[in-house]
């Protein structure tokens, strides 16, 4: 699970001037994509609610932030049918990322940083497809940072569940059903080798292959415990700063420690605490290069009054730019 061959080295720092997140853009586009379709257990749907009601458009805005909430976007309702084929929901979880494709790249065309607020994982399809094709019609590079403690990168062949939430890394780098590889303009996505994933705890047995084999860059919790948190960042935004490439980060709340962050519905112990899930967002908006984020996989039915919801608000307000000291 290690694939970090061929990475900057571990002293390389990233020296980027603090030019904050909304480098590109006028202001922040909150769109809501009520949906857990694509997750075996429901309850995400609830999850862009969460959000506002935790005051996320108030913390953006306190920032001296312009923030417009786009509303939700809409797709059909989650049937809870077995799989079909070894994809669960196929049909529906392609619809909703339909949706937020083009919802986001409205949203980038009219000059907005595009914040999805999720739903499942299998969202990040969608968003992801729309950042990409944007990018490459303005021949600008794209990396994407995956916060997660699951690789995703299942595909039929190695998940027992068909649960597309557990599937998004594999097919924005090529690997799934045609109709979830059709709403990218190219085939993969996003090349396998601009994809850093870090805080990967939980791989399903016969997904290790493709984790290793595919070519991303892979940060588990070993190496965060090993080299910390800081030198796990400067390698992971090493490239991105270098070629100033547009970063979309695409941030799964099961990401954190379930100690801080118990209401998702994929629990997995072991996970970064407050303060290196806090220097990870506060390393992200000193680096400029933010363009495009995802926060997904917020399960308010598991959640204690409301409580990760408002760690993560506290957390994209650090990725835009709050500071301990001004």
């Amino acid at each position: 699970m290690r694939s970090v061959a061929g990475g900057p080295s571990a002293h390389e720092p990233v020296h980027a001037a603090r030019r904050g997140s909304l480098v590109e853009f006028s202001r922040v586009a909150l769109i809501g994509a009520p949906t857990d379709v694509g997750a075996g257990a429901r309850g995400g749907s609830m999850g862009p609610e969460a959000l506002r009601v935790a005051g996320l458009q108030d913390a953006l805005e306190s920032l001296g932030l312009t923030v417009v909430d786009r509303g939700d976007v809409a797709g059909p309702r989650n049937p809870v049918k077995p799989p079909r084929e070894g994809y669960r929901h196929l049909d529906e979880v392609a619809a909703w990322c339909h949706a937020v494709r083009e919802a986001v790249g409205a949203a980038l065309d009219m000059g907005e940083l595009p914040l999805v607020l999720g739903g499942d994982h299998s969202l990040a399809i969608g968003s992801i497809a729309a950042v990409a094709r944007w990018c490459r019609r303005r021949g600008k590079g794209l990396y994407v940072l995956w916060l997660d403690a699951h690789a995703d990168y299942n595909v039929p062949a190695t998940s027992p569940s068909g649960n597309i939430h557990g599937m998004p890394a594999a097919v924005i780098s090529g690997h799934g059903h045609p109709k979830l590889l059709a709403l990218g303009d190219a085939c993969p996505i996003v090349a396998p080798a601009s994809i850093v994933q870090i805080g990967v705890r939980s791989v399903d047995a016969h997904e290790k292959a493709l984790v290793v084999r595919n070519g991303s860059v892979t940060f588990d919790m070993r190496q965060v415990d090993e080299l910390g948190m800081r030198r796990i960042m400067e390698r992971a935004l090493e490239r991105v700063v270098r070629e100033d490439a547009h970063l979309h980060v695409s941030f799964d709340v099961d990401f954190l420690d379930p100690a801080i962050a118990p209401g998702v519905a994929t629990v997995v112990p072991g996970g970064p605490n407050y303060r290196e899930a806090q220097l990870c967002m506060e390393m992200l908006h000193d680096s400029g290069r933010v363009g495009s984020v995802d926060v997904v996989e917020l399960n308010p039915a598991a959640d204690e009054k409301n409580r990760s919801a408002r760690l993560a608000v506290e957390l994209v307000q650090s990725l835009f730019g709050k500071r301990i000291l001004a």
